[in-house]
């Protein structure tokens, strides 16, 4: 009989059969083959690499697109890149809970798609307002692959020192991707400004096969395929997954999972302080987007092409963080296989890494400032991309690698909330460069930024001393503990366990499953 709680009327309910992974489950992704690994690698960082391909697309085409515009205002004119930033701070709030709430796959493909059909509206783009919304949406539908790829490598890999390494594979995608951008695009605007956004369609276009067959990697949402599979084939309709567990409905659901990125930002101190951090690194690198042509261009009077072969060294300096971060993790196993009592701090696992790439920025920040003089050569300041590339890459592999370890299931959730403020720092610190350096010089410009970037270079050194505490006092961080603690012992409830060659099932009582609702 139905009975009342309060002011809300429940009827008993009967009781379910759980679904659940067996042991060295085929279906969980820790235990895929492989290639399927190694697929979902490289389709994730192919991905992100579209995305940031297209962010800086526009940044040798600047005034090509003036001309066929007739804008002359030059605040006006950082708008392609900056709009499409703007992009990044609003997708990541959906597309990263929205994976949380149905999986990785529907989202990333919904968002790829949609990625090429706005890529395909600003080459097509009539008029300079158009060409701006187009960027904008756009924008949004790149951040799918900024806010989701990281969880997709979090869930097929539950070995942290793994997870590590296809962490810093897809930082490393994230780097490469926007130098790629002005260098095409300074090579293919002597043909229209247009080429470049045919040249990113024509990139999506041969990526989109790799979407469409990349396999959904989110295990909660693997069960709840299997439960819906299996109740119908079964015919039975008590069989279901954790996730219909005092499922609360897929609006009210979302809804927590869209709050969960801003919680994390205002309330965990590792979300906040690893955002600003990360924050300004990322602001910088995109300022850099808008000073480089000021020095080759300005300064050495090179064109736009030759002018976009000066980000290269970034790129460089990115490959060599990438292998300083996999030697690293190379010294921290052989001091844990020594019993070494430093390689047992958790936060000696990602950390020092941000501390080396912190400094290395600050170092090439000032180097790029203070050698942008007709008297020196070219080549000088360029060079100084190697350091800033590799400062930069090493800060985002250790720091987001650093949150997703800390946060594990609720990690796209963080990375979410970190590509979101990056995003808006992003978008706006661009729009202030001409100005600013054109009141402080290329010199005291470049060391206006590297002095606040070596204001933030203490956080993760203030994480190797207090981390341990601050993850003790998270929320988050102890619902974690909890969570495991519960998968380890199951519901702690009266249940027979059946297992078969087809699934593993948790038998749970109607009174279990109003006290976990």
């Amino acid at each position: 009989m139905p009975y009342s709680r309060g002011k809300k009327r429940c009827c008993p309910v009967e009781s379910k059969t759980v679904v659940a992974f067996k042991p060295h489950d085929p279906d969980h992704p820790n235990n895929w083959s492989k290639f399927w690994k190694i697929f979902v690698l490289v389709t994730g960082a192919n991905e992100v690499m579209n995305s940031t391909v297209g962010s800086s697309v526009t940044g040798g085409a600047t005034d090509a697109i003036a001309r066929e515009f007739n804008v002359t205002n030059q605040q006006i004119l950082v708008l392609p890149i900056s709009i499409f930033l703007v992009g990044y701070i609003l997708g990541p709030l959906l597309w990263g809970p929205f994976s949380e709430a149905k999986g990785r796959r529907f989202p990333l493909l919904i968002a790829f798609l949609l990625y090429t059909i706005f890529m395909m509206a600003s080459a097509l783009a009539k008029s300079y307002p158009s060409l701006l919304i187009f960027r904008l949406l756009d924008g949004m539908a790149a951040s799918a692959p900024i806010a989701i790829v990281g969880g997709i490598y979090a869930d097929i890999e539950a070995d942290s020192t793994a997870r590590g390494r296809l962490m810093a594979y897809y930082m490393t995608a994230t780097t490469i991707g926007p130098i790629l951008g002005p260098l095409a695009s300074g090579f293919l605007v002597d043909y229209s400004w247009r080429s470049c956004f045919w040249f990113g369609l024509a990139y999506a276009g041969i990526s989109l096969p790799m979407v469409f067959l990349m396999p959904e990697t989110y295990a909660p949402i693997i069960l709840q395929k299997r439960a819906r599979r299996l109740r119908k084939e079964t015919g039975n309709p008590n069989i279901i997954s954790p996730l219909d567990v005092g499922s609360q409905g897929f609006g009210r659901a979302l809804a927590i999972h869209l709050a969960r990125p801003l919680r994390m930002l205002f309330y965990e101190p590792i979300t906040s302080c690893s955002c600003l951090y990360l924050a300004l690194t990322y602001a910088i690198f995109y300022l850099y987007f808008q000073s480089y042509p000021l020095v080759f261009q300005g300064v050495y009077g090179m064109g736009p092409a030759k002018s976009g072969l000066c980000f290269l060294p970034i790129g460089f300096g990115a490959i060599v963080a990438c292998v300083i971060f996999i030697w690293y993790d190379q010294f921290l196993s052989q001091a844990k296989s020594r019993n070494a009592k430093w390689a047992h701090n958790e936060e000696y696992r990602r950390l020092p890494l941000a501390c080396l790439g912190g400094l290395l920025y600050v170092v090439a920040i000032f180097l790029m400032g203070w050698t942008a003089f007709p008297s020196v050569h070219w080549s000088v300041p360029a060079l100084s991309g190697i350091p800033f590339g590799a400062g930069y890459l090493l800060n985002f592999m250790a720091m987001a690698n650093y949150m997703a370890d800390a946060y594990e299931t609720y990690s796209a959730s963080a990375l979410s909330a970190s590509a979101c403020t990056r995003s808006i720092l992003g978008a706006l610190l661009p729009l202030a460069t001409k100005p600013m350096f054109g009141r402080l010089g290329v010199n005291w410009g470049y060391s206006l930024v590297g002095f606040l970037s070596l204001g933030v270079t203490v956080i993760p050194f203030i994480f190797i001393h207090y981390g341990f505490r601050i993850r003790e006092s998270s929320n988050f961080c102890q619902e974690l503990k909890q969570l495991k603690k519960a998968g380890a012992q199951g519901l702690q409830t009266d249940r027979s366990v059946r297992r078969s060659n087809a699934i593993s099932e948790i038998h749970v009582e109607a009174k279990d499953l109003e006290n976990h609702k």
